[in-house]
């Protein structure tokens, strides 16, 4: 006997393997002897998700059944060392450059990453220094450095992006460096940033072990261009300052949403660039144990604590729309931490993340308005980087309104909509520190008046959301990159230079880690010698 069977189990169920065994056998019309006959069949959890929508909470289970013994498919890396004769620039270390690295090995090619950031465990000074003393390495910050803006925000692995590629060969990938196999089970699978460091540096070793280079702390500062192509690359070394050119057969740009420099230094080669849509607003945060109890259906903390036992901390995913912009839920982190992103001076940016057991407090979310090229008429004497202005202007307000420094404005949830300033503040993940500000005074309009309106709708979606027990806190702003670098849908290069191959979610062609990860692969797949 080999099927492949779909069931539902109750949630406290499936903690015990008894209860799971019965439900499998009952679904096959197997007779089992109170369930714990091993030999009648063996199993395997293929995929699972939670199913929160009643009060009978389930886990819907994709399991392969066999009368015999089920091993697990070995995960063993497809690396070969890399030919010197092929060799691949990768600008940019996230998920992006560094899967474009691994797919550079698959395929014989030598990979060398070079990332202006510090390698994944050095950066964690320069988080501390963000967080307690308030300054902003902007070469080594949240967003840049090994692993790139996931390492240290989250490391969601949830992706609708399918049809850009095998979703299953980035996580098989992630297992094999270090990753628990359950982010194969997991319908919205999970790392946690305690645990993610690791994982990017055994990637790093892998690309070294082939032959593969990685660079930190060098910078992209130039490009040569002859005859439709680069030719050449001018790099600074940022400790010394010093210059450095060399010469490219093929570049992937994997710099992510932050690296403006690099949009400004392709418009001021008169390389095509492209405005996009993108979204904007603040984060919010509650009361971990408010989303649970709504999302969980209970009626008192005794019976909260009771399923908190079996059940993860709950997380929401709402959208709203206001006068013909959606208003929705961005990087939503059950049990997670408000971290502070900016990447320069003058400027506050919040994100979010949660470590791998998601237990803290308090549940944050991005609340953002789509904004879309017709909102950037203010901004049109920038050309294609009109949003990367409005963008920089909006986190400077928050900067302003903080303090000046990386304390962030805050705000009441209800007293957000109601247009009162909070006199108190409740406590809050954001290490940095929060003040009140009047922020239904200074955001703009447009993303004002959709976020007031979109929290109260989500009141009415989500008992005790639109409380004063939450707090939003300014700004939300690096949802996405503002601008596209575009290129070929046949071979993914861009349609002026015919060796630049725009990736990840820098170039705008991805949004999160396994996304950025599969157009990684694709790029290098595209790429012809």
């Amino acid at each position: 006997m080999e099927k492949i069977v779909d069931i539902r189990i109750d949630a406290k169920a499936l903690t015990n393997e008894l209860e799971v065994r019965k439900v499998i056998a009952q679904h096959l019309g197997i007779k089992i002897h109170n369930g714990n006959d091993s030999h009648a069949f063996y199993y395997q959890i293929l995929k699972q998700s939670l199913d929160a929508r009643s009060p009978s909470i389930k886990y819907n289970l994709r399991v392969q059944v066999s009368s015999n013994p089920i091993t697990s498919k070995s995960l063993v890396p497809k690396y070969k060392i890399g030919d010197a004769n092929q060799s691949v620039h990768i600008i940019g270390a996230g998920p992006a450059g560094l899967f474009a690295a691994l797919k550079c090995l698959e395929l014989g090619y030598k990979p060398i990453v070079i990332e202006r950031g510090k390698d994944v465990r050095a950066r964690r000074r320069d988080l501390a220094a963000i967080n307690k003393q308030h300054v902003v390495n902007p070469n080594s910050n949240y967003c840049f450095g090994e692993g790139g803006a996931g390492t240290y925000s989250d490391g969601k692995l949830y992706t609708r992006s399918n049809k850009r590629g095998s979703v299953e060969d980035v996580l098989e990938t992630l297992v094999v460096h270090g990753a628990a196999s359950n982010i194969l089970v997991d319908a919205h699978p999970h790392i946690g940033t305690n645990k993610l460091p690791q994982i990017i540096q055994n990637i790093r070793e892998s690309i070294i072990t082939y032959g593969g280079e990685v660079i930190f702390n060098t910078k992209l500062v130039d490009l040569e261009l002859e005859s439709k192509k680069i030719r050449s690359i001018v790099l600074e070394d940022l400790n010394t300052n010093a210059l450095k050119k060399i010469k490219v057969q093929n570049l992937i740009l994997a710099t992510g949403h932050s690296a403006r420099d690099i949009y400004e230094l392709l418009d001021s080669k008169k390389i095509l660039l492209e405005a996009k849509p993108f979204a904007m607003g603040v984060r919010v945060e509650h009361p971990q144990h408010l989303i649970d109890r709504k999302q969980y259906h209970c009626r008192t903390d005794k019976e909260l604590e009771e399923r908190r036992a079996y059940l993860p901390a709950a997380s929401y995913n709402l959208v709203h729309q206001v006068d013909g912009r959606g208003v929705f839920s961005f990087c939503m982190c059950p049990g997670g931490i408000i971290a502070p992103c900016a990447t320069g001076p003058e400027e506050v940016v919040t994100n979010g993340w949660s470590p791998s057991k998601r237990n803290n407090p308090y549940a944050n979310s991005g609340i953002v308005v789509a904004i879309e090229l017709e909102d950037l008429k203010a901004y049109a004497n920038h050309g294609p980087l009109a949003g990367l202005a409005f963008q920089k202007d909006f986190e400077k307000l928050a900067y302003e309104h903080g303090g000046k420094s990386q304390v962030a404005p805050a705000q009441r949830v209800l007293d957000f909509t109601q247009n009162r300033i909070s006199e108190s503040l409740p406590d809050c993940s954001y290490a940095p520190g929060v003040i009140s500000s009047a922020m239904h005074e200074w955001l703009p309009k447009h993303i004002r008046k959709r976020l007031q309106e979109g929290f109260i709708a989500f009141g009415q979606k989500i008992k005790g959301y639109l409380s004063n027990d939450a707090i939003i806190v300014g700004v939300e702003s690096r949802t996405s990159t503002p601008v596209r670098i575009p290129r070929n849908n046949d071979n993914l290069a861009h349609p002026e230079i015919e060796n630049l191959y725009p990736c990840g979610e820098g170039a705008g062609y991805a949004g999160g880690i396994v996304s950025a990860a599969m157009d990684g692969m694709n790029c290098v797949e595209a790429i012809k010698f």
